[in-house]
């Protein structure tokens, strides 16, 4: 059997949100690289023979550099391997499954691309809030929430984002004070319903609500941490009349 990558999506946190695609992969992976938020679980569904290779990136402490992944996968298909790239979310929603594909395509080698539920959509749920709404959002949009105006990093058009009826921000805890203020500033209004959803879909879910204006210092109080969504817009307040997950802490505000 020749070589060939999968390139995984391990959905938002639940091992039950596992795709059936997903599963087969994983059940006839040789060599598994997978990353940091990729719940453990999962990982007991590879065979005994399967190599486990950790390539988490968090601030300050990386598993494998971006390049090391790309050429460990090289390596490892070129060994005839079948490969499993495990990816939290889906691969193609910040997940760098793009780059990594095009790596693989460079190199003559075969890939399949497997999408997984992207954590934009799957946590807002298990708070229960959702993205759209007949009566109150027509609009969704997905943002990484890294850059930072004062490092000449942000490349968002906040001017647009504003008009958007409902905004999930993907690991945007450290640029809280940037991302608020800066939706006021376009047009938000200060009272615009958010929703803070920490390790979404897990055992450990928490969400804390409350409003652009004051959402920040709640975050602070309450010591909130990644992996978390940040979500805008007025679908936030479904959650009082739909909410089911049973979380560790609630706490609204």
């Amino acid at each position: 059997m020749s070589g060939f990558v999968y390139i995984v999506g391990a959905g938002p946190g639940d091992p039950k949100l596992l795709t059936i695609r997903a599963l087969e992969c994983i059940q006839i992976a040789e060599v598994i690289l997978y990353d940091r938020l990729v719940n453990p679980e999962i990982l007991k569904h590879a065979p005994a023979h399967c190599e486990l290779i950790y390539c988490g990136k968090e601030p300050g402490k990386h598993g494998l550099i971006q390049d090391e992944i790309h050429r460990v996968l090289v390596e490892k298909a070129q060994q005839n391997k079948q490969v499993v790239r495990l990816k939290g979310g889906d691969p193609f929603v910040f997940g760098r499954g793009a780059e990594e594909a095009a790596i693989l395509r460079n190199e003559n080698i075969e890939f399949e691309i497997v999408p997984g539920i992207t954590a934009g959509i799957a946590a807002p749920a298990y708070a229960g809030i959702p993205v759209t709404h007949r009566d109150y959002a027509t609009s969704f949009a997905i943002v990484t929430g890294h850059g930072r105006e004062e490092k000449g990093q942000d490349f968002l058009s906040w001017a647009s984002l504003a008009q958007i009826d409902t905004i999930a921000f993907y690991m945007s805890i450290g640029n809280i004070d940037h991302i608020t203020k800066s939706l006021i500033k376009h047009g938000k209004k200060p009272t615009t319903p958010v929703a803070v959803i920490e390790w979404g879909t897990t055992s450990n879910q928490r969400t804390i609500t409350g409003q652009l204006e004051t959402i920040s210092e709640q975050i602070q109080q309450q010591k909130m941490v990644n992996p978390s969504m940040i979500l805008v817009g007025d679908v936030v307040g479904i959650r009082e009349e739909i909410a089911w997950f049973n979380e560790r802490i609630e706490t609204t505000c």
